[in-house]
């Protein structure tokens, strides 16, 4: 089947890469032909393989629904009206667009929200006839709060493996800060300070390059010797993650791909997603306005995690793929 995936690529996200990455691979494995709707169609296909359309051009949506056998909308967080009722809008509208010329349409492990009452309202008629697949706890209690039916699935990304086996450190910290959470970054210098004077070695990697790159470089000045690699490309990431002893996420997908290296992680919620993942994942999360000294002492600690909430959310993500495509 030909399996068109809606969500933010092409844009340079690693965090979206990563999910665009796992879903194209594991779709070819089970012998479908992904197709992707995105912000550059050429660097996607050069990327994954796959077909491209341009996402906001009707002459590039409309032929790939036409020519799509079913919907995938995700992964991701696409529908919330937080940052813009835009970005709903136009997701909803692919969605709709689906599911008048006919096609399998599925809400594709995504995080619901946040979303106003506005938008909770706007989401309830085109999720009706939908397969709704959600990655976390929160989202599914939502949709449930709305009548809306749902599975619990998993973030693709979690599927992911390193390309290769590099010896892990574990006095190797990596952080992942957001360049649009200025507080945040402030907040974790003082950490930064404290583990490279205790002979820790740290490395900062930017998930968005040019966003997060002078966040990024604010923590690099931080302490010791600090690395700083600025990347788009999720298996670079993850295999720079897999070396390391811990991470410090506030990027969703820093602690996503810790997860998938099986490498302890700590995040800290400036959205709803982060603090979802953590708590199903059974791993440590802080909300924004953290105490430094707290973060600086899990780390210290270096406790085994219990892996049973991330060995059951990889067993949903893979799961999923058959609910949403083959039903």
């Amino acid at each position: 089947m030909k399996v068109l995936l809606s969500g933010y690529y092409g844009f340079d996200n690693t965090g979206d890469e990563a999910i665009l990455l796992a879903i194209t691979r594991e779709l070819k494995a089970m012998g479908h032909e992904p197709m992707v709707l995105s912000n550059n169609p050429e660097q996607t296909e050069a990327f994954t393989g796959a077909k491209a359309f341009p996402r906001m051009k009707p002459q590039g949506l409309l032929p790939a629904l036409l020519k799509c056998d079913v919907l995938l909308s995700g992964g991701g967080g696409l529908l919330q009206d937080k940052t813009s009722s835009r970005n709903l809008t136009y997701y909803l509208t692919v969605i709709q667009t689906a599911k008048l010329f006919g096609k399998r349409v599925a809400v594709f492990n995504q995080s619901i929200g946040p979303l106003t009452e506005e938008g909770k309202k706007r989401i309830q008629g085109p999720l009706q006839r939908t397969v709704n697949i959600v990655r976390d706890q929160k989202s599914k209690g939502l949709l449930d709060s709305l009548g809306l039916k749902s599975h619990l699935g998993g973030d693709p990304a979690l599927l992911l493996q390193p390309s290769k086996t590099l010896p892990r450190d574990p006095n190797r910290v990596v952080i992942a800060p957001r360049g649009d959470e200025t507080d945040i970054t402030d907040r974790l210098k003082p950490v930064v300070r404290d583990l490279t004077a205790r002979g820790f070695k740290v490395q900062v990697i930017s998930f968005h390059p040019h966003v997060d790159d002078v966040a990024a470089r604010a923590l690099q000045q931080a302490g010791q010797n600090v690395e700083v690699l600025s990347t788009s490309d999720p298996q670079l990431a993850l295999d720079h993650i897999s070396a390391a002893g811990h991470v410090i996420g506030v990027r969703l997908h820093a602690v996503i791909l810790a997860a998938a290296a099986r490498v302890k992680f700590t995040g800290i919620h400036y959205d709803p997603k982060v603090e979802g993942f953590c708590a199903d994942a059974l791993m440590p999360t802080f909300p924004r306005d953290f105490n430094p000294a707290d973060v600086l002492n899990v780390v210290i600690r270096d406790t085994q995690p219990d892996w049973s909430g991330v060995e059951a959310m990889t067993v949903r993500a893979r799961e999923s793929f058959r609910v949403a495509v083959e039903g």
